[in-house]
C-alpha cells in the first residue's frame, strides 16, 4: 500500500513540475536572429514568454480549454484523494461490521450500513434487506457489487472525456489560427509580409499546445486511477462476501430414521405365511 501511495506522490509531483517547466519564461526560445534580423527583433521589443504569447490570444477556444484545466485538475486530485484504501474501505468500518454480526446485532448493523457511505456498506446494505433468504442476500450483493463498481469508475470518466476534448480543441484552435493567417494573405493580394502571417501561425500553436497540454495529465491521471479503482473494488468485493458469510446461517441437514435391521430368515421360511416351507423330495 505504501509502495502505491508514493507512486501516486510521485506521479502528481512529475506532473506539477512538468507544469511548472512548461510555464516558465524559458521554455520560450532565448536565441536572438543574425545579422539584421536581430536589431528589427531590438526595435520590435523583447520576445514573449509563453505564458504571455498564450495570453495575447485570447478567444472562446482559450477559455474553454482554460475551465477544462481548472476541471481535470480538480478531479485529479479529489480523485488521488478519494481512491485510497483509508477513505474507500476504511478498516475501522470492516472491524465493526464485523463485530455486529459476530454479536447478532442484525437491525443496529441494518441501521449501521445505511448511513455508512464505505464500499463495504453499500453493498452489504441491500443484501441485508434480502434476509433471511441467503440465496437472495448473495444476489442483491452481486447486484450492489456491479452498482458502485459502475459508480466509482464513472466518477473518474470524466477525465478521459476532458483528456480526449484537449486534442480536438486544439486542432479547433489551429484551424481557426490557420484561417486568421490566410486571411491576412487574402487581405492584402499575396503580398502580406511575415509579421501579418506570424499572428495567426502564433494563434495555431499556441492552441495546438494547450490542447495537448490538456490531454496529457487528464489521460495519464485516468489510467491510474482506472487501475487503482479495480484494485479497491476487487478487495471491497472479497472483504463483503466474506462478512455475508458471516451471516449465513448454519444449513441444517434433513434427519433421516437409522435403517431397522431385520432378523435373517430361517431357511426354506417363505415371508409374509408364517410358517416354513417343506423341503422337496
Amino acid at each position: 500500500m505504501r509502495g502505491y501511495s508514493r507512486f501516486r506522490l510521485l506521479l502528481l509531483g512529475g506532473l506539477l513540475a512538468l507544469a511548472v517547466f512548461l510555464a516558465s519564461d524559458g521554455f520560450a526560445q532565448t536565441s536572438a536572429p543574425a545579422g539584421g534580423a536581430a536589431s528589427a527583433a531590438t526595435e520590435a521589443g523583447p520576445k514573449k514568454g509563453l505564458i504571455q504569447l498564450i495570453l495575447s490570444h485570447p478567444d472562446p477556444v482559450f477559455f474553454t480549454i482554460a475551465a477544462l484545466s481548472v476541471i481535470g485538475l480538480s478531479l485529479i486530485i479529489q480523485g488521488f484523494i478519494k481512491n485510497r484504501a483509508s477513505v474507500f474501505m476504511p478498516e475501522t468500518t470492516t472491524n465493526t461490521i464485523r463485530e455486529m454480526i459476530q454479536a447478532r446485532r442484525f437491525q443496529e448493523l441494518l441501521d449501521f450500513t445505511e448511513n455508512d457511505p464505505s464500499f463495504v456498506s453499500k453493498v452489504l446494505n441491500p443484501a441485508l434487506k434480502r434476509a433471511p433468504s441467503f440465496a437472495a442476500m448473495k444476489e442483491a450483493m452481486e447486484t450492489a457489487i456491479g452498482e458502485q463498481t459502475a459508480e466509482q469508475f464513472r466518477r473518474i470518466e470524466y477525465l478521459n472525456i476532458i483528456g480526449n476534448l484537449g486534442p480536438l480543441l486544439g486542432l479547433l484552435g489551429t484551424v481557426l489560427g490557420m484561417i486568421e493567417a490566410f486571411q491576412a494573405v487574402a487581405s492584402t493580394g499575396g503580398q502580406a509580409d511575415v509579421g501579418a502571417l506570424s499572428g495567426g501561425i502564433s494563434t495555431a500553436l499556441c492552441h495546438t499546445f494547450l490542447g495537448l497540454f490538456l490531454a496529457v495529465p487528464c489521460l495519464a491521471a485516468f489510467g491510474v486511477l482506472r487501475t487503482i479503482v479495480d484494485r479497491l473494488t476487487v478487495r471491497g468485493a472479497l472483504v463483503a462476501e466474506e462478512l455475508l458469510l458471516m451471516i449465513k446461517p448454519a444449513e441444517a441437514k434433513p434427519a433421516t430414521a437409522p435403517p431397522v435391521a431385520r432378523p435373517a430368515a430361517a431357511p426354506g421360511h417363505k415371508p409374509g405365511t408364517g410358517h416354513v416351507a417343506a423341503p422337496a423330495t
